[in-house]
């Protein structure tokens, strides 16, 4: 009896290390899905497609983006989860996820347990910015003027768990101050209420507020990075401007459900290192603000593990918590 069931243990080892090399030999033979746990119009949004265009070609494939917000990037998030892990679903990620790993502990998935990397896209500052009727100019009018209300004031935020939410949170931290976390179904919904004035102000990034800045619809106060936004000279740094040591950024990467063949992850790392490698799309996504990230698979693991900390004591230091 014990040996027919580890004969037949063997044959289910045996087909599905065959059906594992048939799928990744014959990679990829059939569209694939980038599955964009946010809204349309934001970063994840514009580089996904960017992405998927400028990969069809060597890729023999069409790349169909799909935006499935929700919960903080939760509901897109455990769709790819759930997805067979072929490399024909993949998730368009960035650090909200790890960001959420510490913040929503609570969720469908575990990142890194239900997830492999596959590679990183690109990293960027965030601006601080206010509709123009707060009377503040800079970072230290901001404080001030949210110390000086009841319930200092409202910013805006894509959700909970992401870039915009932690940057408020750390800032609010940071800076000493009461300000209250708006949370929107995506970027693009706060983005307008700050631009409409129905939200005081919010943390956007560089490569989608900027227009908005030149445009006079907001005012920015800061960048989060350590040095100044080549998009964005002539405006400060938050830690330059007054609360010293303020960093934080957006990245984005690419992961794929646990159990992607590492033949199918090399295959697409490879592809899309080559696209950000390029130094026409390093050139454009600068214009942006963006800095392409180039990463081996082992590497960007590296880097993710190091987020999930980084993050992990800034909502220990800073209190945060999802609303």
């Amino acid at each position: 009896m014990r040996a027919c069931r580890f004969a037949l243990r063997l044959m289910t080892v045996a087909v599905m290390t065959v059906s594992t090399g048939a799928i990744a030999q014959n990679f990829p033979n059939k569209p694939i899905r980038i599955i964009v746990p946010f809204g349309a119009g934001g970063p994840a949004d514009i580089y996904a497609r960017y992405l998927a265009q400028q990969m069809q070609q060597p890729l023999g494939q069409s790349f169909v983006v799909e935006n499935r917000p929700g919960a903080g990037s939760i509901i897109g998030t455990d769709l790819v989860a759930k997805s067979a892990p072929d490399g024909y679903t993949l998730l368009l990620m960035s650090n909200t996820h790890t960001i959420n790993e510490s913040l929503i502990p609570k969720k469908p998935f575990v990142l890194m347990k239900d997830f492999v990397p596959v590679a990183p896209i690109n990293y960027s500052d965030l601006v601080l910015v206010v509709h123009p009727s707060v009377p503040a100019k800079t970072v230290g009018e901001l404080v001030k003027l949210a110390k000086a209300k009841a319930r200092g004031l409202n910013y805006a935020s894509s959700g909970n768990g992401t870039p915009y939410h932690l940057a408020g949170e750390l800032f609010k931290s940071m800076a000493r101050v009461d300000i209250v976390h708006i949370p929107h179904k995506g970027s693009g919904e706060a983005r307008t209420s700050v631009i409409s004035g129905q939200v005081e102000m919010m943390f956007d990034a560089v490569t989608t507020m900027t227009s908005n800045v030149r445009a006079g619809r907001v005012r920015a106060l800061g960048t989060t990075g350590l040095k100044r936004s080549k998009v964005l000279p002539e405006v400060p740094t938050v830690s330059e401007a007054g609360v010293k040591g303020y960093e934080s950024p957006i990245w984005l990467g690419v992961m794929a459900p646990t159990g992607t063949p590492r033949t199918i992850t090399d295959r697409l790392n490879a592809e899309i290192t080559k696209v950000t490698s390029r130094p026409e799309t390093a050139a454009q996504w600068e214009k942006q603000g963006a800095l392409a990230l180039t990463m081996s698979v082992a590497e960007f693991e590296k880097y993710l593990n190091t987020d999930i900390a980084k993050w992990a004591q800034v909502i220990k230091v800073s209190g945060a918590k999802p609303d």
